[in-house]
Formats: structure tokens, sequence, C-alpha cells
């Protein structure tokens, strides 16, 4: 296993293939290990690089995750890209892996070559998307099936993470509400957005919430593409891989 050092934490990495590095960002409540199955594909063209936030996974645990969680896991991204010294990379963040990479995108462009964003809220929280996620996290916690899945991303303690990502969620929506620090019209690195007009949780909320939410960023950046597949559910990325595989190697590979 592979440690990075960030704010007196270990945070857990994980590096297969060769070439250009492809940093994989997880959502929240899960970890990289929901990319292991995949990164042996990528790791054919790839320098495919898995890491696990603090608080997440095989990383260090935190007692109390900070209400402006996906800037804070940004920061930790930016700093481990530094310290490696990787240059422009790739990013594939899924959920809100999505958000924390546009995060370092704008807050650090030199380190990042294109992003991929997949199956995420937008660039506002609301308390639509806010209540429906707190229904479905009590849902998941005491169902059979949800229980072994967080168990098997984080281990035994895996309720404690859960827990500790629905507080820093509600906090956010109510203190914060936006996801990144800087406007997305200062976002330069070019940037695809995926969805699945599946997506049960998403579509519950509006019948055409991807098409207005990333619509109205692709306007916002004036740059960037949308592509949403008509099967699959959330995320778009796992439920869709191969075609995913094939458009997110055609992006990157530019």
């Amino acid at each position: 296993m592979s440690y990075f050092n960030y704010g007196g934490k270990k945070l857990y990495y994980n590096e297969k293939g060769s070439g250009q590095p492809l940093i994989f960002l997880h959502g929240n409540t899960v970890s990289s290990q929901m990319y292991a199955h995949i990164a042996e594909e990528y790791s054919q063209n790839f320098k495919v690089v898995l890491i696990d936030f603090l608080g997440h996974g095989k990383s260090d645990r935190l007692d109390v995750f900070p209400t402006d969680l996906w800037f804070y896991e940004a920061q930790q991204i930016i700093a481990f890209l530094k310290e490696k010294q990787y240059g422009a990379v790739n990013i594939i963040g899924s959920s809100g892996g999505a958000m924390v990479a546009i995060n370092v995108a704008l807050e650090a462009p030199e380190l990042v070559k294109r992003v991929i964003a997949d199956s995420f809220e937008g660039e506002t929280a609301t308390d639509v998307f806010t209540q429906n996620l707190l229904k479905d996290r009590e849902i998941a916690k005491n169902d059979e099936g949800a229980r072994g899945f967080y168990e098997y991303m984080h281990g035994a303690d895996w309720e404690k993470i859960v827990d500790n990502d629905t507080s820093a969620i509600i906090r956010h929506q109510k203190e914060i509400g936006n996801f990144f620090h800087k406007s997305l019209n200062e976002l330069t690195v070019d940037i695809l957005l995926t969805g699945s007009k599946e997506d049960k949780f998403m579509y519950s909320i509006s019948d055409d919430y991807y098409e207005k939410v990333y619509g109205k960023i692709v306007k916002k950046l004036k740059h960037g593409k949308i592509y949403l597949f008509s099967k699959g559910d959330h995320p778009a990325m796992i439920s869709n891989f191969q075609e995913f595989y094939d458009l997110s190697k055609e992006f990157l590979m530019l």
C-alpha cells in the first residue's frame, strides 16, 4: 500500500499502468474500491491513480468531515499532484468526486489537462436534493445489500463514515451552498459532463435534471461537452462502463 501525507494524516493511493496519469476520484460514502474492477482496462493506456479521500476507504479517518467537503478534498488532490510532480493529468470524477475534480481544475489549472465529471448534482446544493438524499441514506442504512456495499468500501466502521458525510452535506447546503470557490467562467480545461437518463435519484428531482443542470453549466463555461446515456443508473460511468470507457478514452486521448 502507498500513502501520501496530508495535514498529518495518511491518504491512501494505488497506481497501475504507465503513461499519462489518469486520476479517479470517488463519490460520497464510497472509496476508490468502486474503481478497482475498471482500473485494469484504463491501465492499458494510462497510469491509473486510485485515491481514497481522507476519512474514506484505506485512508486515515476524520472525527468530523469539513463543511466545505468537496473543496477540502480538492486540496488533498492538488497537494498530492504537486508532491508527485505529475504535471498535467486527466481526471475522472463521479458524483461528489466530479465536484472535487472541477474544484481541482479551477484552483490549479496548470496541473490538469482534461476532466470528465460524471453524474453530479451541479453547481449549487439544493434543498430538494438534500432532503431526497437524507431519505435515501436512511433507507440504505437499513438495507442489507447497501450495508454490505458500504462495508466493502470502508470496513467495519462504515456507518460512522456515512453519518459523517450526511452531516457535512446538511451543513454545506445550509451554510455554503456553492460547490466551487471560483466561478465556472474561470474553468479553462477541457471538460466532458456525463450522466444517465435513467438515473433514478436525479430524475426524481425533475424529469430533465441533467439536461437543465449540465446545460446551464456548459452555457456558463462557453465550452465543454455533454453526453447522456440512454440507459443505466447512478453513476453512469459504472452502469454504462463499456460505452463510457470508449467515450472517455476518445476524449482523453485527443
